[in-house]
């Protein structure tokens, strides 16, 4: 506990015999929302209020008191909404859709610093469209992911919280198909190769020491067409369980999908084809799914930019029919959907805009706006082991909040789009319709209130501006900052102490109004 802190109640107590006051200071901020989407049920609450304490949510519910000069965002015309989850992303790459190797620029000529700042503002992309947390899953060079997600965790850059797989773990040539055998050993670069059981195992112990969240496989090679052996896939899943690490595996067929969850993965990515008795099997394993499905829009776009000359509506209806076949069958079975979007292809758009193009895909499929909501928030939180942490809005819950206009349920693909406002960890990333007006007082009215106020013989605090910045030091205690609830209100930004200056009727700054600890007492302001 800071000094000043430390010695403020047993002060009080000694010098002053004050009542306790109904409440301590906060440095809460409150969130009216209209309407809210509760996750966990998948429904809709009406009318709730949100508090914030730094950067959790600390209390929900429709009677909860608001404060008199409380720091208020009046969401109440709005959707309010945990922030949402994308579980499929490569924020490292974005691939050209005429450029038919890719891969060669990437590893030959980006190279990791000039990508690494690239995919820093994919990630800030991701983190304005209302992704407020991502599963990146390799494409990323040499834990590059690991990196990014460091220098957003520390601040440094803007962007979603990241779980990160690190390089995918593939069996010889990973998904480049066509490689020269000499040059074989480049794309270790962007993948780790394992060529046996040994070797699979050692792979997770490089990744686990390198910082990954989780690991990725390749159950097959899609576009190449080799696969690790079930040997190798178990030895990866009971290495990276004993290290608390979940499985996921890129699988696009059959045999691919039915391979790694008969060798205990924990996920299947894409599951182009999976017949209904591996769907079962899903089903009973507890195996997610996380279809990463084109939206007509995104569709369209891509014929654009490729110039596609056949047949658009043809193509189209044949790629939609297979993944509303699969997504509908998956569903039936009990196989639990987590949304990913899988966006590396340059649509020439926004990344994190083209990556909620995936929501929209899968309600063209037949799945309900608030059970995609849901997949992309609680089910997601709850494969990265995050369940009461992210994807809700509950007490106890990391404030990752987003909130849209129009009408969620009923027009769920415009309003989706309709974004006003990002919240992660309590931070203000988006506010589009200012909602939440920052309180400024003139620089003139905050150097009135500079000067010192004894609070008692021996005991002064002395106040004092640095710009616009509010600072305050008790006697031979640390001096804090102090943000503005009002003109005349002011809260500690790392301390739950209240400042309060009192004018006169002349509109003289008098006396200062302390209130900490629970207690509260006035000092009156010293002549210079």
């Amino acid at each position: 506990m800071p000094s000043f802190l430390r010695y403020l109640p047993s002060f009080f107590c000694l010098t002053f015999i004050l009542p306790s006051l109904a409440a301590q200071p906060s440095n809460a901020t409150y969130i009216k929302a209209g309407k809210l989407f509760d996750a966990e049920a998948g429904e809709l609450q009406f009318d709730y209020i949100i508090k914030i304490e730094r950067n959790r949510i600390a209390e929900v519910g429709p009677d909860v008191q608001i404060p008199a000069e409380a720091k208020v965002i009046d969401l109440s015309t709005y959707t309010v909404m945990p922030g949402l989850i994308d579980a499929h992303t490569h924020l490292m790459t974005l691939d050209d859709l005429n450029d038919e190797n890719p891969m060669a620029d990437k590893l030959l000529f980006e190279g990791d610093a000039l990508r690494v700042l690239r995919g820093a503002k994919r990630a800030k992309s991701w983190l304005e469209n209302g992704f407020t947390s991502v599963k990146d899953l390799g494409d990323s060079g040499a834990f590059l992911d690991v990196a990014l997600k460091k220098a957003i965790n520390e601040g440094t850059v803007d962007g979603p919280r990241m779980f990160v797989s690190g390089p995918i773990i593939s069996s010889e040539g990973g998904q480049v198909p066509g490689l020269v055998h000499s040059h074989r050993g480049v794309i270790e670069e962007e993948y780790t190769i394992v060529r046996n059981v040994d070797d699979a195992i050692n792979a997770v112990r490089v990744h686990v020491n390198a910082g990954v969240d989780l690991i990725k496989i390749c159950a097959n090679n899609t576009p190449n067409n080799t696969s690790l052996t079930m040997d190798e896939m178990k030895a990866i899943v009971k290495m990276a369980h004993r290290y608390g690490k979940k499985v996921t595996a890129h699988a696009t067929s059959n045999l691919a999908v039915w391979e790694a969850v008969t060798a205990g993965v924990d996920g299947i990515e894409h599951g182009y084809e999976i017949s209904d008795t591996t769907l079962a099997l899903m089903a009973e394993k507890g195996v997610v799914l996380v279809p990463t499905d084109i939206s007509i829009p995104l569709f369209h776009k891509l014929y654009d930019i490729i110039d596609f000359k056949w047949n658009r509506e043809l193509n189209l209806k044949r790629a939609k029919d297979r993944y509303q076949d699969r997504l509908q069958r998956a569903i039936e079975a009990g196989v639990t959907i987590v949304t990913g979007s899988d966006n590396y292809l340059d649509f020439e758009m926004p990344q994190g805009a083209a990556a909620k193009n995936t929501l929209i895909a899968y309600e063209e499929e037949g799945m309900k706006p608030f059970d995609i909501l849901r997949s992309s928030t609680y089910l997601s939180a709850q494969f990265l082991d995050k369940e009461g942490e992210l994807g809700v809005i509950r007490q106890g819950a990391l404030a990752d909040i987003i909130a849209v206009k129009g009408d969620i349920e009923k027009d769920f693909a415009e309003a989706i789009f309709d974004l006003v406002f990002v919240m992660k960890n309590g931070e203000i990333y988006v506010d589009t319709e200012k909602v939440f007006a920052e309180i400024l007082v003139d620089e003139k009215t905050l150097q009135s209130y500079a000067g010192k106020y004894e609070i008692s013989p021996g005991f002064v605090i002395t106040v004092r501006t640095e710009g616009v910045q509010l600072k305050a030091q008790a006697t031979g205690r640390e001096e804090y900052d102090f943000e503005p609830k009002s003109e005349r209100v002011f809260y500690g930004k790392d301390v739950a102490i209240q400042l309060t200056f009192n004018k006169n009727a002349k509109g003289e700054v008098e006396s200062l109004t302390l209130f900490a600890g629970g207690e509260e007492s006035q000092g009156k302001k010293l002549e210079e």
